[in-house]
């Protein structure tokens, strides 16, 4: 099983971050292999760091034989996929947004279909938006055809939306437990659908 966490940061080494490695350190205990992308570092690989359609349907040119490519072509192999991003005014970061819409390809050859997904977001504040941003991860998931799953486990409770943190996420607690349940959460879904 290969778990892929796509950091939608600018912050290589943050909040998000944090609580993607949680999350991936859980599913490596489970027996996963685990891979993190930097999608800021992935999008500045490509021609353009953001999609201007300069093909339809997308021939993928603007992004061939770079960093971006490689990592497609692993998302393409896995099961799950966690998608972190901050909440910047109660929705997604540019960078996770700017690397969703350069899926477009992977969109059309149903590439994502049946991949399990999860979200985590982190805000500045207790209620600083970060339900509607895992809303928006929700969204980047359904249109791609994924399976979303909450933060839930049996053995722990029927979660809620996914991962919501408040800053500094090191430091919260309940976060951290989530992130560790949702974990759970994952590994049993991508192991059920053998996707």
């Amino acid at each position: 099983m290969l778990i892929v966490g796509l950091n939608g940061s600018p912050n290589r080494n943050g909040n998000t971050k944090f609580l993607i490695n949680t999350v991936l350190n859980k599913v490596k205990e489970l027996g996963a292999e685990t891979i993190v992308y930097d999608v800021q570092e992935l999008l500045n690989s490509a021609k353009h760091n953001f999609c201007v359609v300069c093909s339809s349907p997308c021939s993928g040119i603007c992004y061939k034989d770079t960093k971006l490519e490689e990592a497609f072509e692993v998302m393409k192999k896995a099961d799950g996929i966690i998608l972190g991003s901050p909440s910047y005014f109660g929705t997604v970061s540019g960078q996770m947004k700017a690397f969703f819409d350069k899926t477009r390809k992977l969109r059309g050859e149903k590439a994502l279909y049946n991949k399990v997904g999860a979200g985590i977001t982190v805000g500045a504040s207790k209620y600083g938006g970060q339900e509607t941003t895992i809303k928006a991860l929700h969204d980047i998931m359904l249109v791609q055809g994924m399976v979303v799953v909450g933060d839930g486990y049996f053995e722990d409770d029927c979660g809620h939306h996914g991962v919501c943190a408040h800053s500094p996420a090191d430091k919260d607690d309940v976060a951290i437990k989530r992130a560790e349940i949702l974990a759970k959460r994952l590994f049993e879904v991508c192991s059920k659908l053998g996707v």
